[in-house]
């Protein structure tokens, strides 16, 4: 009988890298950015339809040059139709064994593995939720935004934030509005999430997510693809994250509003 000796190599570090995280995290989330010009063919593909999506406005806090950002710390308030608001601070990336055990103990925190076609990434966030409409009570009225995050968010923003950022000195960034379908579709024995995001300018983001336990990530993954792949969706497309998005087209704005001069500026935030 011929045997096959294993191939140096043949499970790459990255991929060992990337089954430790999973063994780590508390869950996995798989997502795809659909290309522009399939947005109308995937949704027809997926058979889905936009009357039965959930309407949400997604509101990002941040300085006007990113700061959080740049020190991979997110800041976040939703609202939800037909759900109570909530709010999340998180960072990324994190090296869960790293995490403190007070923190990684907490019920409302999370550890998530986000992956995506070229590249993933390892996040941890307090999750809090609100009732509604505490978000648009909050930001309508211009109170401090930290009424709107629990003791354990704050202090988990001033163990990461840079030096001198503050949740009070924060800016807002938003909102974005987001239609989400999650459905379990013909032929796919688990749920999908399918998000649109709609942004200012026009422009807009489609992303196809699934979320599962870290054990079964790659299997997840290898089916979910071949079912896309099977109904003709674009797989290969150059990959956009929502968040980033938004961020860098709010920050542009308030960096223009601000040098625009009183009068204009003011038009502006109107």
């Amino acid at each position: 009988m011929t045997t096959t000796e294993p191939r140096a190599g043949l499970i790459s570090d990255e991929l060992v890298q990337l089954f430790d995280l999973f063994r780590k995290s508390d869950s996995v989330e798989l997502k795809l950015t659909v290309p522009d010009a399939a947005h109308r063919t995937t949704l027809a593909a997926l058979g889905v339809d936009p009357l039965e999506a959930q309407i949400r406005q997604v509101f990002f806090f941040d300085t006007p040059d990113l700061a959080l950002d740049s020190a991979g710390v997110v800041v976040r308030a939703r609202r939800v139709q037909g759900r109570g608001d909530d709010t999340v601070v998180k960072l990324r990336p994190v090296v869960p064994e790293q995490l403190s055990e007070k923190v990684r103990r907490s019920p409302n925190f999370v550890v998530e593995v986000d992956a995506m076609p070229g590249g993933y990434v390892c996040s941890g966030s307090f999750k809090a939720k609100l009732p509604a409409p505490a978000v648009r009570d909050v930001l309508t009225a211009g109170e401090s935004i930290q009424r709107l995050f629990t003791k354990e968010q704050r202090a988990f923003f001033t163990a990461n934030a840079p030096d001198g950022v503050t949740l009070e000195g924060l800016s807002v960034l938003g909102p974005i509005f987001v239609l989400k379908r999650s459905f379990v579709p013909q032929g796919l024995a688990r749920r999908l999430v399918v998000e649109m995001w709609l942004y200012p300018d026009g422009s807009r983001i489609l992303e196809l997510s699934t979320k599962c336990v870290p054990g079964e990530g790659l299997a997840v993954g290898i089916d979910v693809r071949r079912y896309l792949q099977e109904r003709g969706v674009e797989i290969s497309g150059e990959q956009r994250t929502k968040t980033r998005t938004a961020l860098t087209y709010f920050s542009q704005e308030l960096r223009q509003s601000a040098g625009a001069g009183p009068e204009i500026a003011a038009a502006a935030a109107s």
